[in-house]
């Protein structure tokens, strides 16, 4: 159980989190906006709580292995790095840059943290699968979660994954979707329509388990009745808002692979994007008066 203390520190880092993201798209001009904020708040539930790794020490045997396989989303993965203590905050405005660690996509040997490289989409799972196989085999008790985007489940080699990982039953891999209905083109359901999305999983002997993805106790609570589930592997689909902490920007497709500045400007004029995307992010809409209250 969260005490109101912790769950309080959690949702001010998330909102941290989200700050930074938008500070990174707007020196670099260019990035993905709604996904990263739309997984703000799992990202800092893992790093913050649930996850077992050492920023003093990235490379522990003992830590569990974190696979982001929709890359495109990375704007988050660095800035929760960063926050976490993996390297100096200042760095993440050097996002996209040239001779940047932080590069557009995810590159294994650039950061301490980062367990995979990532680009194509549909490839994380497959990457995962093997992790969990390598660590079973070598009886080790490391956890391996993976991070897929709803919108890459139209690839087919996601599913090789799935149907693989329900055939070895592996205990040890926990995959979350972050169902947030959007992809470049258009929302998932009018593209290449997923649903029923669960029973799918459940079909090829995964336990399946649906939550809110902003809400701190059901993604915990999650995780936790994951690492109770044995002889089979674990899909968490994560229902969350694209956009999350900009309410003109959310569930609005558009600002899929849009920064700050370069978005759709029907709704907020792109020379004002940036400073206004900042304002409701660091006042939380309004509800406070300044960053410091």
């Amino acid at each position: 159980m969260l005490s109101d203390e912790k769950t309080q520190f959690l949702e001010q880092k998330a909102n941290e989190i989200r700050v930074s993201i938008i500070e990174m798209l707007i020196e670099a001009k260019s990035g993905h906006t709604a996904g990263p904020l739309g997984m703000a708040d799992i990202f800092t539930a893992m790093y913050f709580h649930i996850l077992k790794h050492d920023p003093n020490n990235p490379d522990l045997e003992e830590r569990d292995r974190l696979v982001l396989s929709n890359g495109h989303i990375c704007p988050v993965l660095y800035a929760t790095l960063a926050h976490a203590g993996y390297f100096p905050v200042e760095e993440l405005q050097t996002l996209r840059k040239l001779g940047s660690r932080l590069q557009g996509h995810p590159h294994r040997t650039s950061l301490p943290g980062l367990e995979t490289t990532s680009g194509p989409l549909g490839s994380g799972l497959s990457q995962a699968v093997g992790m969990a196989i390598a660590l079973r085999i070598d009886a080790k008790l490391n956890q391996v979660y993976s991070f897929t985007s709803d919108g890459e489940h139209d690839a087919g080699n996601t599913w090789e994954a799935v149907m693989l990982a329900g055939k070895l039953k592996l205990a040890n891999l926990t995959n979350l979707i972050d169902r947030n209905n959007i992809q470049i083109d258009g929302m998932t359901e009018d593209i290449m329509p997923l649903e029923p999305l669960r029973e799918k999983y459940e079909a090829f002997n995964w336990h399946v388990l649906e939550i809110n993805g902003h809400d701190f106790h059901e993604i915990i609570n999650a995780y936790e009745e994951a690492r109770a589930i044995y002889e089979r592997p674990v899909c968490i689909i994560a229902h969350t808002i694209p956009g999350k902490g900009i309410p003109e920007i959310e569930f609005d497709y558009r600002w899929h692979g849009s920064p700050p500045g370069k978005g759709p400007g029907d709704k907020i004029p792109q020379e004002e994007q940036g400073k206004r995307f900042l304002a409701e992010l660091r006042t939380l809409g309004g509800k406070i008066t300044s960053e410091h209250e």
